[in-house]
């Protein structure tokens, strides 16, 4: 399933890099590119991880998923409007949904998703949240209402507050920007495996 360190990547250059450094759960976000960019980033990903045997989710792009072969993808709650669920579990592609307060956890948990992340935890400057950050007791209370289900942490994670989202019943931190700006992405990629393998299951 997801690993404890959940790596989100805006390119496939950068799980190219990181990628063979251990990374066992990336996901492909990349945001603006024409169909056929998109396509060949996504194409260029599955490769990488598929050599290295890490877990690709793809990011929004469920039809892309399937005309590719990828197993996972993670869908936005503005993406349930449009997805097709039914083709999803036809060919057995996995899918995580975003959530963000009950109503929309409520909505996740009825469609039986393969995860269920929540954010942000902190304030994050990866983009404008309409929520306000969701703290660790918030982290606590999915985690007990999900129950085994995995729980994934987003926003303002850093390898420091890594075993903090784990402790409070998170199962996998995801980060984006802590890495993605970081001087030297593949040092911090190693701090962030280190800290999260060491973290208690």
């Amino acid at each position: 399933m997801l690993d404890r360190f959940y790596l989100i990547c805006g390119d496939a250059a950068l799980i190219e890099r990181l990628v063979p450094l251990g990374v066992r759960t990336v996901q492909l976000r990349a945001k603006g590119l024409a169909p056929e960019a998109l396509r060949a980033e996504a194409l260029r990903a599955r490769d990488i991880c598929g050599c290295h045997g890490a877990t690709l989710i793809l990011n929004d792009h469920w039809q892309l998923a399937l005309d590719l072969g990828i197993g996972w993808v993670h869908l936005g709650q503005e993406d349930l409007d449009s997805a097709d669920i039914t083709a999803l579990r036809r060919a057995g592609v996995r899918f995580g949904l975003s959530t963000h307060d009950e109503a929309e956890l409520d909505r996740a948990l009825a469609l039986d998703p393969a995860y269920v992340a929540l954010g942000p935890v902190w304030p994050t400057l990866l983009k404008q949240m309409k929520w306000a950050p969701q703290g660790l007791g918030r982290v606590s209370e999915w985690k007990r209402r999900i129950g085994a289900l995995p729980l994934v942490a987003i926003g303002g994670i850093t390898p420091e507050r890594a075993p903090l989202v784990l402790d409070a019943g998170a199962d996998s931190a995801a980060v984006v920007t802590d890495i993605a700006t970081a001087p030297d992405p593949e040092a911090r990629c190693r701090e962030w495996l280190s800290v999260t393998r060491k973290a208690a299951p």
